[in-house]
């Protein structure tokens, strides 16, 4: 590992580790459990008009077995459970954790257990504006989206109260420490920024909130900021630092090439013996193509129908 990567890991938050771990619960295809039920309540309610039909003796007999068929027959079939594609059922029994229910469609379990409902799907959450001051304190507003989803069942029910809200909050968490770590734009040109190296800091945004959310049983499958501005306080004065920086870039790229053009421009006067210059006029000439190229305006030529040096 290098020296980067494991500060880059050091950064990152530790959470404790996860008491218990997602496994399959034992469960049957609920169609034949259904048709058993049914079958069950149709049997005790026969018997039970058998019983109305007998002697005291032996009719009341018929009319206990069939309402203990009937109840025994309810209470199995409300161990049936539909599952829809992108949901899971977490099984417990008395408190205990029992396994999870992924398989879709009709399913049947010990009917004395307890059911939870969780999404297994895709889900997006996105941060309000958040107001924080980045690496140069100069304050800012940013906000970012997260896609996740619940890897773990087991984990987003029992190892935190609130799974949906757990994600939401250290999401707001990860983005307000990313934006105080990095500036918004950088001085220094190998440096990173939130403006100008949006790749790199939202692969760091990610694996920091994997690292905080890991707890939950929840996966990150992608994060990006929506919204990334300096403060209105000081956006016009961090405006006109960005103009002025644009302004000297273009000028020194200007200065670049003007260079360039009057240095070809004696080589091609020297190479082909155009006219022979002296010192003093060759000054003059790289002034005057200077001023021509690099000034704001168009020049206004001046001729000179006397000899070179009038």
């Amino acid at each position: 590992m290098s020296t980067q990567d494991a500060s880059a890991a050091g950064d990152l938050p530790e959470m404790p580790s996860p008491r218990v771990r997602e496994f399959a619960a034992h469960s049957i295809g609920g169609g034949a459990a259904l048709l058993l039920g049914l079958v069950g309540l149709a049997l005790g309610a026969c018997l039970i008009a058998l019983g109305a039909n007998l002697g005291s003796g032996s009719g009341a007999a018929s009319i206990v077995a069939g309402v203990l068929l009937a109840i025994s027959a309810l209470i199995a079939m409300a161990g049936l459970n539909t599952v829809a594609p992108g949901e899971a059922r977490v099984v417990q029994l008395f408190g205990r954790y029992r396994g999870t229910i992924r398989q879709d469609g009709l399913r049947w379990v010990n009917p004395f257990t307890s059911r939870t409902k969780i999404s297994t799907r895709v889900r997006n959450n996105e941060t309000a504006v958040l107001k924080v001051n980045d690496a140069y304190g100069n304050p800012i507003e940013l906000a970012a989206v997260v896609v996740w989803r619940v890897e773990d069942t087991a984990q987003a029910t029992f190892e935190v109260d609130d799974y949906l809200e757990f994600v939401s909050t250290q999401t707001e968490t990860a983005v307000r420490h990313i934006a105080i770590e990095y500036p918004y734009d950088a001085h220094e040109e190998d440096g990173l920024s939130l403006r100008g190296n949006a790749e790199e800091i939202t692969e760091k945004l990610a694996a920091e909130l994997q690292a905080r959310v890991e707890a939950a049983g929840v996966r990150i499958v992608e994060s990006r900021f929506t919204h990334l501005a300096y403060a209105p306080e000081i956006a016009s004065a961090m405006l006109q630092r960005q103009q002025a920086g644009a302004v000297v870039a273009a000028r020194r790229q200007i200065v670049d090439g003007a260079v360039g053009m009057v240095e070809a421009a004696l080589a091609r006067i020297a190479e082909q013996d155009i006219v022979e210059l002296d010192e003093e006029r060759k000054a003059a000439m790289v002034s005057n193509l200077m001023v021509v190229l690099c000034g704001d305006r168009a020049p206004q030529p001046v001729l000179n129908t006397g000899s070179l040096y009038q």
